[in-house]
């Protein structure tokens, strides 16, 4: 089983930050199987976060919050286009019962993480229990259940975003190529994720005042925009909010690329910025943390259990912002020294 593989598909329901993370999977089958055609079955917007990588040939899309029919009709048509591809290897790195029934009707040789149910286990050809700290080594552990070693698998993330994605900043911005910018992205799909408003103003009034330009980004959510106007109206010298909530994730990524620092909460573009190889300074909470940090050795996390104790997952409120207990003098020594890192670097280059 699994010598022969022409036709991969991956399936991935989750959010944008959890697609990305499946890339070290995506390079890991590229590496074993060099001439497979590679498909990815994802939520219909989340497409958005890989639309440029040309390592996919064929993307099919979920659609969400849609009614008990259509949902029927979006998975009918799916299993129907599917079927055509005959799989030599399906990988399903989701939890969803209804993908695993699709997977298991295409009666193809396929593989999954094993659960305590063994219906769910009997859905698939093999099932492979999860090992691994970071969400990032889980993911690719799955891969050792058709043989994979540690030295097969490629644990690099990849983004990729074509050259008009930069070009459409730079048609904002003609200044954007010709000075250093921190980006900072104080925005979370949940705020128990989120910061303090005056502490991410603290962070930028210092950036100002060592010369450096701060672009503040977010997610095109109105309550989203509002935290930036706030965080901006705080600041001694206003930040560019030009494109807050105005960026494609592509667009965003090239934003992320020629930035000289990245600072953020627990969110996609944290990931993204990982991806990038970027240096970051990152801040969590409640969340796992070593399971959910970035997947870089170019990233400094500071976490509120240093400062102060976090509670069960169990006992999560999410109305709570836990990361008030990190104070804005912890982010802005974290930020000195990885900008001094920076520019060591940059220095034994020349």
């Amino acid at each position: 089983m699994f010598q022969q593989v022409d036709r991969i598909l991956i399936c991935k329901l989750k959010f944008y930050g959890d697609v990305l993370l499946i890339t070290p999977v995506i390079a890991s089958l590229q590496a074993r199987y060099p001439q497979a055609k590679i498909d990815l079955l994802l939520y219909k917007d989340t497409k958005a976060i890989l639309a440029a990588d040309d390592r996919i040939h064929q993307f099919y899309l979920v659609e969400k919050k849609i009614g008990p029919i259509d949902t029927i009709k979006n998975y009918l048509s799916l299993r129907r286009d599917l079927k055509k591809n005959r799989y030599d290897l399906i990988v399903n790195l989701t939890e969803q019962w209804p993908i695993g029934a699709l997977v298991a009707s295409l009666a193809r040789p396929s593989i999954a993480f094993q659960r305590e149910k063994q219906l769910w286990n009997k859905l698939f050809s093999r099932v492979a229990p999860m090992t691994g700290t970071h969400i990032v080594e889980q993911n690719l552990s799955l891969l050792k259940g058709i043989g994979f070693t540690d030295s097969d698998l490629k644990p690099q993330l990849q983004l990729h975003y074509r050259e008009n994605d930069a070009q459409a900043l730079l048609t904002q911005d003609p200044e954007l190529k010709s000075r250093p910018y921190v980006v900072i992205q104080p925005t979370a799909r949940q705020s128990f994720k989120c910061w303090d408003d005056d502490k991410f103003a603290e962070v930028i009034n210092h950036l100002h005042s060592i010369g450096l330009n701060v672009y503040l980004t977010c997610g095109p959510a109105t309550s989203e925009q509002a935290q930036v106007q706030r965080i901006a109206s705080l600041c001694n010298t206003t930040p560019d909010v030009r494109f807050a909530g105005k960026t494609t994730f592509l667009q965003l990524a090239a934003l992320l690329d020629h930035a000289v620092l990245y600072i953020g909460v627990d969110s996609a573009p944290m990931h993204m910025a990982a991806a990038l190889g970027k240096p970051q300074v990152c801040l969590f909470g409640a969340t796992n943390y070593q399971q959910w940090r970035p997947w870089s050795d170019k990233a400094v996390l500071i976490w509120a259990g240093d400062y102060h104790p976090m509670p069960e997952r169990k006992d999560l409120d999410r109305t709570q912002k836990y990361l008030s207990w990190i104070p804005a003098l912890a982010v802005i020594d974290a930020v000195d020294t990885v900008l001094k890192n920076v520019a060591t670097q940059g220095d034994e280059k020349k």
